[in-house]
């Protein structure tokens, strides 16, 4: 079993990790465009451009999946991508978790880059899942890029600057972007020193991960029935997702770690970027030996 993802950077790693924790003999592919990045700025004619050439080198290593780990490239790039690579090549892409974040029925905020802060696309989750909730979008400036270059103090202004943006009623947050599962911990630990305490927050890499394995026929993913795009980060160490899959942070479950890893920048073969190792999910996907 072979799982292709990609993405402009790093952002990719939190849906990789629980790929491996969910499967870890899945082989998997990591193409990404560091030459382009970030792709929220971009225009969406741009954004499909660079996501198809991405998608297509990923699609040369014969995977059995393709996770579009990218908040930005599944609005703009997901049509023109499953137009090309299926039926062929499953695509699985990637939303903001909104419609969980409003069952609840509490107010909540989403976190996500200037660019889809406020944007027709986000706006219209809103009206479709969470129209009688109060939701309140928070941009995220700067903290993307400090992510994916791993700049410690780039990522504590930028997540500060957030969680001043934050209502203090807000007990539920939505990860708007991928890079920013990567510091869930980060965030829950600035938004509890403003007195937010018990802070959920709704990723969506478990539930990524759950449904491209289900779609291929992933033993875990088809037992726990993820639906596409939604998961919540609680206050424990594990990724709940909504539908029943945990995906322990602090490892697989069960199994050794035995899937091979190909990393693909901007097409070519390559080792993690050293920022990747920054972080668990990173380090985790270094455990193995990887494929030159």
């Amino acid at each position: 079993m072979k799982i292709a993802l990609m993405d402009s950077g790093i952002g990719l790693l939190a849906a990789a990790g629980a790929v491996r924790r969910l499967c870890p003999e899945a082989d998997l592919v990591l193409s990404s465009d560091p030459d382009g990045m970030p792709w929220g700025p971009r225009s969406p004619r741009d954004v499909t451009e660079r996501a198809l050439v991405v998608a297509r080198a990923a699609a040369q290593h014969r995977p059995d999946a393709l996770i579009v780990a990218c908040n930005t490239a599944s609005v703009h790039a997901l049509p023109a991508l499953r137009a090309e690579l299926e039926p062929r090549l499953p695509v699985i892409g990637t939303v903001p978790a909104i419609k969980p974040a409003a069952a609840g029925g509490v107010p909540f905020a989403i976190w996500a880059t200037p660019a889809t802060t406020g944007s027709p696309y986000q706006r219209g989750l809103i009206r479709e899942f969470a129209a009688s909730a109060e939701v309140t979008e928070v941009p995220c400036p700067g903290l993307a890029d400090a992510v994916e270059n791993a700049d410690d103090d780039a990522i504590d202004r930028a997540v500060a600057a957030a969680a001043a943006l934050t209502p203090r009623d807000v007990r539920v947050v939505v990860l708007g972007c991928t890079h920013y599962e990567l510091v869930a911990e980060r965030i829950r630990t600035a938004l509890g020193h403003r007195g937010l305490a018990a802070i959920v927050l709704h990723g969506s890499a478990g539930a990524v991960a759950a449904q491209a394995l289900r779609r291929i026929g992933g033993v875990r993913a088809v037992a726990a029935g993820v639906a596409e795009g939604a998961e919540g980060l609680g206050p424990a160490s594990a990724a709940q997702g909504t539908a029943g899959v945990s995906v322990p942070r602090n490892g697989p479950l069960g199994g050794r770690l035995t899937g091979r890893l190909t990393v693909l920048l901007g097409g070519r073969e390559s080792a993690l970027p050293e920022p990747a190792l920054a972080y668990a999910e990173g380090r985790l996907l270094a455990a193995v030996s990887q494929v030159h």
